[in-house]
């Protein structure tokens, strides 16, 4: 299963900003533009995460500290391949940043497991790159290229792709990493947005699409 976004026209305005390479096959996303319910699920809100305009529309905008958005649901639950992907903008603060974790729950006890998929940040000397994670059953793999900074302070579009063989991940369009690999599909669960999941490692910067099944 591939998970893309449908939004062409938002897509469009991102190309032309230079954030996206390509165009996006038809699927379901997320767009933060409030923040009692992303993709008609309702949210927990930690802190005081903001609505704010920028040049895509409106998103949601983090502080680093201690805000953050839950939702009760995984939407890559049941992916045997997926792509995932974001819009985003990364505004400094500290090294280690979770923004977004999808969190596999005990479907008897409803506790955490150890599956989890995240999207996360390295803010190193003035920039960041890009930390993409996968851990399924036995198998788990972080691709990380720490020679390749980005500016703080931009959007970005950002892809962890998995094809059932190969874990692959892009920044605007160009691979950063990549690894030979089985990932068994997740369970369902929930989401953190902004922090890892048990409250830590929280992120600075704004969030502005990503998706969902």
């Amino acid at each position: 299963m591939l998970i893309r976004f449908r939004a062409r026209i938002l897509w469009m305005a991102a190309l032309a900003a230079g954030i996206v390479a390509a165009q996006p096959q038809a699927q379901e996303v997320w767009t933060f533009d409030k923040l009692d319910r992303i993709g008609g699920h309702p949210t927990t809100i930690l802190g005081h995460p903001r609505i704010v305009d920028t040049p895509l529309g409106k998103a949601v905008e983090f502080n680093g500290v201690d805000d953050a958005l839950f939702i009760d649901v995984h939407p890559l639950a049941g992916a045997e391949t997926y792509t995932w992907e974001a819009i985003f903008r990364p505004d400094g603060g500290e090294r280690e940043q979770r923004w977004f974790h999808l969190q596999e729950q005990d479907p008897k006890t409803g506790a955490d497991t150890e599956t989890r998929m995240l999207f996360e940040i390295r803010a190193v000397e003035g920039g960041w790159y890009l930390d993409s994670f996968n851990l399924s059953g036995p198998a788990q793999k972080a691709l990380m290229n720490r020679t390749s900074l980005h500016p703080i302070g931009a959007w970005y579009h950002v892809a962890s792709v998995y094809d059932g063989h190969e874990f692959r991940n892009y920044v605007n369009g160009m691979q950063e990493g990549s690894a030979q690999i089985h990932f068994a599909p997740q369970g369902p669960g929930h989401t953190a947005v902004g922090v890892r999941i048990n409250k830590v490692f929280y992120f600075k910067g704004a969030v502005r699409m990503v998706p969902a099944r």
